[in-house]
C-alpha cells in the first residue's frame, strides 16, 4: 500500500505538464486548498472544522484564547466578572468596526449571544450555548449574560465558538443572505463568497488596534475547494497552492524532498471514532442493538496499528470517548477493551450472530485507507461493512437523520479543552449524533455539566465515562496528527488546538 501511495506521489510530482505558477508571495496572496466544502461560512450554521478556521480570520469573539498557553485574554471585551447569580458580566471594547465600517456595541453582543442561545435559530451546535438562558444589555458598554446553570467552560465557549455578528446588517438582509455576504469584525474581511468554492479574504485596514491576534503580514487569503487530497497534492506540487493539510502521512517525507515545499506534523485535540447504532435509529433490532455486539467491535479493531501505521506522527489511542487534556476525561474509569479477535468473534457467536452480518458503514473521512482499515479488521471477525464514502456535509446530514449504522467520523471539540464540549454532542439528550439514547447515561452527561464543583463534575463524568465504555457504545479510535504542507516561502506556524492561523502568517 505504501509502494502505491509513493509511485502515485511520484507520478504526480513528474507528470504535472502545466507551467508552475510559483507561491504568491509577489502577489501578497496566500492561495489555500481545503478537500470539505463548507456550505455556510456562519460559524453558527456549521459544525465543520474548515468553517470553525475560516470563521476565526474574519470574525472576533469576546475573549481571545492564547494558541500556545490556553491562557484567556481580553478580545472584544476588555474586562469580566463572573457573580454568584451564575451571571457573567463583560465591559465591551469602544472603537472596533465591522467590515461594512459600522461600529461594534453592546447591542450587536446581546443580540449575537440571543440568536446563538435561542433554540428557534437552529444552531448546527446546540450544545455549544445551552449553558446561556439570555444576554442583556446593562450600560452603554456592559453586557450581562445570564446561566442556566454554572458553566466552568463558559470563557473557552466565548473564546472558540461565539463570533459577534453585527445586528443591524444581519437583521435586516437575514441569515441566509448574511451567510452569502458575511460581515465581520476581525483581522480578514471576505470580499467573494461563492459558496462550496472559494471564499476570498482581504486584510481589513480598519481592524483595531491592540488585538492579541495582531495585523495580518499577508493581504489576501484566496481558499478554494477541492474534491479530494489527490487534487491538492497535485496542485501543491505544480505550485498552484500555497498550503494544504491532511495529507497522507506517508507523503510527509516526500514532500520534504521537494526544493520548494516543507512537510509538519501536529498532534490536534480531534479524536477518530467509529459511532454504533446502540439506539436502532437506523433500523429497530438492527444487530448494533446488541452489546455483546458492540463489544465484540471494540476488541476487533487494532486500534494502535492504525495510529501506529496509518495516522502516524505520535497519535494516540485515548482511553476514554474524549480527548486526554479535556476536564473530565477519565481514563481510568473507561472500561477496556484489548484487541482481541478471538474474543471478538466469541461474543458474535454469544449474541447469536456466528456467521457475522452486512451492514453500511458511512464515512466522509480522508484518507480512505483509514476506514479500509476498520473495514478489514471487521470482516476478519465475520461484519462485513460496506463502505458509503462521502462529502463531510452530505456525511453529517445522513447521520444527524439517524441513517448511519455505523459511521466513521471526527470530532475535534471546537478546541474546548473540557468535555462539555464533546459528552452532550455525542450522549446528550436530543443531539443529532447522540446514537446510543441511553437515559442513564444522558442524565450523568447533564449532572456533570450543572454544577460549577469540580468535584461533582469529575465524579459524574467518570460514571458516564465508566457506562459509556462498558455499554461500548462510541468507539474512540485515535488522535489525529494534522499533517500540513507549504511552500518553503511561506512562515507558517502549528498549534495543538487544530486551528491554523492565517492572520499569523507571513512571506519570508
Amino acid at each position: 500500500m505504501k509502494l502505491l501511495r509513493r509511485t502515485a506521489f511520484v507520478a504526480a510530482a513528474t507528470l504535472v505538464l502545466a507551467p508552475p505558477a510559483f507561491a504568491q508571495k509577489s502577489a501578497d496572496t496566500l492561495r489555500i486548498q481545503f478537500v470539505d466544502a463548507v456550505p455556510n461560512v456562519d460559524m453558527y450554521f456549521n459544525s465543520q472544522r474548515t468553517g470553525l478556521i475560516l470563521a476565526h480570520q474574519a470574525w472576533d469573539m469576546l475573549v481571545h484564547r492564547d494558541p500556545a498557553t490556553f491562557e484567556i485574554k481580553p478580545a472584544l471585551a476588555t474586562d469580566w466578572r463572573f457573580a454568584e447569580d451564575n451571571s457573567l458580566d463583560l465591559t465591551i471594547r469602544q472603537g472596533v468596526k465591522f467590515h461594512d465600517g459600522s461600529t461594534l456595541s453592546a447591542d450587536d453582543v446581546v443580540y449575537t449571544i440571543n440568536m446563538a442561545a435561542n433554540p428557534e435559530s437552529k444552531v448546527a451546535t446546540p450544545s455549544n450555548y445551552a449553558w446561556i438562558d439570555k444576554a442583556e444589555k446593562t450600560g452603554d458598554w456592559t453586557v450581562r449574560i445570564k446561566m442556566k446553570k454554572p458553566t466552568p467552560a463558559a470563557l473557552e465557549y466565548l473564546a472558540m465558538v461565539t463570533p459577534i455578528h453585527p445586528k443591524a446588517y444581519r437583521e435586516r438582509v437575514g441569515p441566509e443572505e448574511f451567510a452569502k455576504k458575511p460581515i465581520g469584525a476581525g483581522p480578514y474581511k471576505i470580499v467573494k463568497n461563492e459558496q462550496g468554492k472559494e471564499v476570498v479574504f482581504e486584510r481589513f485596514d480598519d481592524y483595531w488596534a491592540g488585538s492579541p491576534k495582531g495585523k495580518p503580514a499577508i493581504k489576501t487569503l484566496h481558499v478554494r475547494f477541492v474534491p479530494d487530497l489527490a487534487t491538492t497534492m497535485t496542485e501543491l506540487l505544480a505550485q498552484r497552492t500555497d498550503w494544504i493539510w491532511n495529507i497522507n502521512p506517508d507523503q510527509a517525507n516526500d514532500v520534504n524532498r521537494m526544493p520548494h515545499l516543507q512537510a509538519v506534523r501536529q498532534e490536534s485535540m480531534r479524536i477518530g471514532y467509529l459511532s454504533i447504532d446502540a439506539a436502532g435509529r437506523s433500523g429497530a433490532g438492527n444487530p448494533l442493538t446488541n452489546q455483546k455486539v458492540r463489544q465484540a467491535i471494540w476488541h476487533a479493531i487494532n486500534r494502535q496499528d492504525i495510529a501506529d501505521k496509518l495516522v502516524q506522527g505520535g497519535s494516540r489511542v485515548p482511553p476514554a470517548p474524549c480527548f486526554p487534556t479535556q476536564f473530565g476525561c477519565d481514563g481510568d474509569a473507561a472500561v477496556k477493551y484489548p484487541f482481541d479477535p478471538a474474543k471478538a468473534k466469541a461474543l458474535l457467536a454469544e449474541a447469536g450472530f456466528p456467521n457475522g452480518f452486512e451492514i453500511e458503514l458511512v464515512t466522509y473521512v480522508q484518507p480512505t485507507t483509514w476506514t479500509a482499515a476498520i473495514q478489514n479488521y471487521l470482516q476478519a471477525v465475520g461484519i462485513r461493512p460496506k463502505i458509503t464514502q462521502l462529502q463531510v456535509a452530505p456525511a453529517i446530514q445522513k447521520a444527524w437523520r439517524g441513517e448511519n449504522p455505523l459511521y466513521h467520523g471526527s470530532w475535534g471539540s471546537y478546541s474546548i479543552n473540557d468535555v462539555s464540549a464533546i459528552f452532550p454532542v455525542m450522549y446528550g439528550a436530543g443531539s443529532n449524533d447522540n446514537y446510543s439514547r441511553d437515559p442513564e447515561l444522558e442524565k450523568l452527561v447533564a449532572d456533570g455539566g450543572a454544577s460549577s464543583d469540580p468535584v461533582v463534575r469529575k465524579q459524574a463524568y467518570s460514571a458516564a465515562i465508566k457506562l459509556m465504555t462498558d455499554k461500548a457504545y462510541w468507539l474512540p479510535l485515535f488522535t489525529y496528527v494534522n499533517t500540513y504542507a507549504f511552500s518553503k516561502q511561506l512562515d507558517f506556524k502549528t498549534f495543538p488546538d487544530e486551528l491554523p492561523r492565517f492572520y499569523l502568517a507571513k512571506w519570508q
